[in-house]
């Protein structure tokens, strides 16, 4: 995708990552393989981060079983009791299970196959090791209860609000047999330990734990949604700044190449131009001189597009109403014979936004983006611009469409320069627009399903709306 000088122009840019005149995105050329990066994308992140809070979970749950182990044998060997007691031979084996455990899910983690139910699976056999512990310790006034929070919470870390509330559940259970002593009674066999507590005591206290386990769940799963979505936007922050810098290294190389460029192709394509005026026409020869003028014009705005990458022209930023910037390219870009029928396209955009930008480079930037979006869409589509402020200092504008989505492997390298995967693409063209974004301290993400399309998005600072004199 490259920047159009205005919506009059009549070439439009190529699809994601690619220069003007590039094909339709998912064409077979790739640019040559880069380096790695510090972007990884989302998926690939949540999954490396399940994996060491797993890998957390199993350590802290082997530290406990040696507690637990070492614990119970200092008890037995200060007040000699023996080992075959119910109560000392249900901690050893809760002891042992626990550490048993523990080495299988390392082992799991170590082969690289932790697998999707590893998780639920650690969480809901955690359960009667706690019910267990509990039955043994006092029942519901073990000092190990808390164990019961401690499960739900981590839950609320590795599972979804769903999985939460069905590991609280488990506890809810199991600590109201622990109440009723059916526990006690099955680790016990009967007798006075088996004898569970007066009536009104075990109801209060189950009444109060049954609370603080729904209140754990409920909140450790608004907790654990808030700190996922600030992972997402501080890892999006991170990327672009490192975006940033990238660009603007290659961006003093591009136009020390550009400028030494641009004159000797100049005085090529003149010397080119006086050849053909001045030699006798020959119907063999003309043809081949129409190739190398075609081609040098060719070589020449891709010259352009290095300059126009290197160093965008400098704006003039102005307070402009989103919502009426929008309303003014839609009018413009809607009009092409190729959307009319095929591609719907769908504005929700609030009044009142201000930001301020050079009303011509928005203009550029939403021309191209949207563009992008168009063709990205095989057959009929829709196009969804939406304008939004998330927060009190921001306006957020996304550009989704229905199209044919980005490749996840390419995800991180659509805003380098150079790459491309189109046949004729020159991969400036995400890198031209994030250049002209970046004096206004614009944030531009992007987040794709292939099949499915993708979703721009535009962070702008809000400012307060001009004031009339």
């Amino acid at each position: 995708m490259g920047v159009l000088p205005g919506p009059k122009a009549e070439a439009p840019p190529g699809p994601r990552g690619s220069a003007p005149g590039a094909g339709p995105r998912g064409a077979a050329r790739k640019a040559a393989p880069a380096a790695p990066r510090a972007g990884t994308p989302p998926a690939a992140e949540r999954a490396d981060g399940a994996r060491r809070r797993l890998g957390r979970l199993t350590a802290a749950r082997a530290l406990f079983g040696l507690l637990l182990l070492g614990s119970t044998l200092y008890v037995l060997r200060a007040r000699g009791l023996s080992a075959a007691e119910p109560p000392v031979a249900v901690l050893l084996l809760a002891a042992g299970t626990v550490l048993a455990l523990s080495a299988a899910y390392g082992a799991a983690l170590a082969a690289g196959r932790p697998g999707r139910l590893l998780a639920p699976l650690q969480l809901v056999l955690d359960t009667p090791l706690v019910t267990a512990v509990v039955a043994v310790t006092g029942g519901l006034e073990s000092p190990f209860v808390f164990l019961y929070l401690v499960v739900i919470l981590t839950s609320s870390l590795l599972l979804d609000r769903r999985g939460t509330f069905l590991v609280a559940g488990l506890c809810c259970l199991q600590a109201a047999a622990v109440g009723a002593g059916w526990v006690a009674e099955a680790a016990f066999g009967g007798g006075e330990a088996a004898n569970p507590a007066p009536a009104p005591f075990p109801l209060m206290r189950l009444s109060i734990l049954w609370g603080a386990c729904l209140v754990v769940a409920a909140l450790g799963g608004v907790l654990a949604a808030q700190s996922e979505k600030t992972r997402g936007e501080l890892r999006r922050m991170q990327e672009h700044l490192q975006r940033v810098e990238r660009l603007a290294a290659v961006g003093e190389l591009a136009a020390g190449l550009a400028h030494e460029l641009k004159n000797p192709l100049a005085g090529l394509t003149g010397a080119i131009e006086l050849l053909r005026d001045e030699l006798r026409y020959d119907p063999e020869r003309a043809p081949l001189l129409s190739i190398v003028l075609r081609e040098a014009d060719r070589l020449g705005t891709l010259v352009g597009h290095f300059l126009l990458y290197a160093r965008p022209p400098a704006g003039r930023p102005e307070p402009v109403e989103a919502a009426a910037a929008l309303r003014e390219t839609l009018e413009l870009f809607t009009r092409q014979d190729r959307l009319k029928g095929r591609i719907r396209v769908r504005l929700t955009a609030p009044e009142g936004l201000w930001i301020a930008i050079d009303p011509g480079h928005l203009q550029q930037v939403l021309w191209n983006l949207l563009t992008n979006a168009a063709e990205a869409i095989e057959g009929e589509g829709e196009i969804a611009i939406v304008l939004s402020a998330p927060r009190e200092r921001r306006v957020c504008l996304e550009i989704r469409d229905t199209g044919s989505g980005i490749a996840p492997e390419h995800l991180p390298a659509i805003f380098d320069p150079f790459f491309s995967t189109k046949p004729s693409g020159t991969g400036l063209g995400l890198s031209i627009v994030q250049r002209i974004l970046e004096p206004y301290g614009c944030r531009l993400d992007v987040e794709s399903t292939p099949g499915r399309g993708s979703t721009f998005r535009l962070v702008f600072r809000r400012i307060a709306p001009p004031t009339t004199p």
